[in-house]
């Protein structure tokens, strides 16, 4: 899964180098950490958050299938 969310990010970015994605994983639930180039932010966000809500579904539609919870979470400082 983190290989795919890898992937759907740096599609997105024009620093695909400095992305950088942590996982953690308890029980049936994934956390994953998305950190990306200043600059980049807002390409991964989205205006008004549009972009990394339909991260959000579009990787929980794939992890349902698996069984999984997933929690994203993309760093902004």
């Amino acid at each position: 899964m983190k290989i795919f969310i890898e992937t759907l990010v740096k599609a997105l970015v024009e620093n695909p180098d400095s992305v950088q994605i942590s996982e953690e994983v308890d029980r049936d639930t994934a956390f994953y950490k998305i950190t990306v180039h200043p600059n980049d932010r807002g390409k991964v966000i989205g205006k008004g958050g549009r972009i990394a809500n339909a991260l959000r579904a579009v990787t929980r539609a794939v992890a349902s299938k698996n069984r999984l919870r997933i929690q994203i979470d993309i760093q902004t400082d």
